[in-house]
């Protein structure tokens, strides 16, 4: 964890890992494999692909205690998964933990090129402002595939349609303002 006690990049897949075996239905055990993709699956729709999201090992939670094969089958057969008992304190410990405020630096960046587009000249500033485009429209994108991938999920399916909604204004918005460079 970060000094303030919220969450790091690597903590975040970690609490989606440990999150989907807690969730999933125990009576159908969800193998290795198959939470591998849905960590991937869910972690690049929300955040776009990162390498840095990307690269925890669900094999390091099994050495760490989180998660174990049951009936001890090793990980590299894609045997199916538990949750220990460590690993359920580790869920309650990484959901619990505090939000960092304003940490989305993709929207200081944002701020900082809107607050200083009047230094470039008209093709730069339109470069620019496509870029945001092409970046919320990506986004978008991903939430909607997200969106789509859902079953009964409703309090994430409804966080989704609102961001969804968001996004789909700032797109109107900044489009509307393109017109005006």
């Amino acid at each position: 964890m970060f000094a303030d006690n919220t969450l790091t990049p690597r903590e975040a897949v970690r609490l989606c890992a440990l999150g989907l075996l807690a969730s999933h239905d125990q009576s159908q055990p969800i193998h290795y494999g198959q939470l591998a993709g849905e960590v991937r699956h869910f972690i690049s729709r929300m955040a776009g692909p990162q390498i840095d999201l990307m690269g925890a090992s669900i094999e390091l939670l099994r050495h760490e205690g989180l998660i174990a094969a049951i009936g001890g089958v090793g990980m590299e057969d894609d045997s199916p998964l538990s949750l220990t008992e460590a690993g359920r304190k580790e869920l309650h410990h990484l959901l619990t933990a505090r939000l960092r405020p304003g940490s989305d630096l993709s929207r200081l960046i944002v701020a900082l090129k809107m607050r200083f587009l009047h230094v470039l000249n008209a093709d730069e500033k339109q470069a620019q402002v496509d870029l945001m485009i092409d970046g919320i429209e990506g986004e978008l994108a991903r939430f909607i595939d997200l969106r789509g991938s859902l079953g009964a999920e409703s309090t994430l399916g409804d966080w989704l349609d609102h961001e969804i909604s968001s996004l789909e204004s700032r797109l109107d918005w900044l489009n509307n303002f393109c017109r005006t460079l």
